[in-house]
């Protein structure tokens, strides 16, 4: 298999297959990433073709110094931030926040999403990066522009505080039983 900087690279070199096959690989995952942070599909879809297209655009310009990954996260986050804040200025605070998937209990689906939306935006952030893009500690410090060690602490602090906000609903609701507080452990626990 042809590692993702080995396509960039034929792509920087006129590759249009080169082109398709990381198109292939990374537009289901940054599709998730839009349709997590925004719950409008539509507008995951176009954000996700956009990202594409940035990257089109600078193709010249693309130096292999980080992952492709990485490089389409930063691209991704770059244009979350703008449609943010086009959210903000037109007034539209958007849809509802994305429900994270659980065990299929809809009180389960609530009260993690409620606990999520606790967290502090910064922390909330690294947590999602981490959990649902996989993205390693060291992409998300580049991504982030912060250091590492600050990676580690606030994702740390954010999955005691998720867990704490679930415990707490928990002890509060007893009929939502004691797998639905409790985070799934590994690291595909937030899905």
């Amino acid at each position: 298999m042809t590692s993702d900087e080995a396509l960039m690279l034929a792509f920087q070199g006129g590759s249009r297959a080169a082109f398709e096959e990381l198109f292939a690989r990374y537009h289901r995952s940054l599709y998730g990433f839009f349709g997590r942070r925004l719950n409008n599909p539509e507008r995951a879809q176009d954000l996700t073709q956009e990202t594409f297209l940035a990257v089109i655009r600078a193709v010249s310009r693309y130096e292999p110094r980080a992952l492709v990954r990485t490089y389409l996260y930063g691209i991704a986050l770059k244009l979350l931030a703008a449609e943010r804040r086009k959210l903000l200025t037109s007034g539209t605070s958007g849809q509802p926040a994305p429900e994270p998937k659980t065990d299929g209990n809809p009180d389960s689906v609530l009260w993690v999403r409620q606990a999520m939306e606790k967290l502090d935006a910064t922390e909330r952030e690294i947590l999602m990066l981490r959990e649902y893009e996989q993205l390693s500690y060291s992409d998300i410090a580049e991504l982030l522009r912060i250091p590492v060690n600050t990676v580690r602490s606030r994702l740390f602090r954010s999955r005691l505080a998720l867990k704490s906000h679930l415990e707490s609903r928990t002890k509060s609701n007893p009929s939502l039983g004691a797998s639905a507080g409790q985070p799934r452990s590994g690291r595909r626990g937030m899905q």
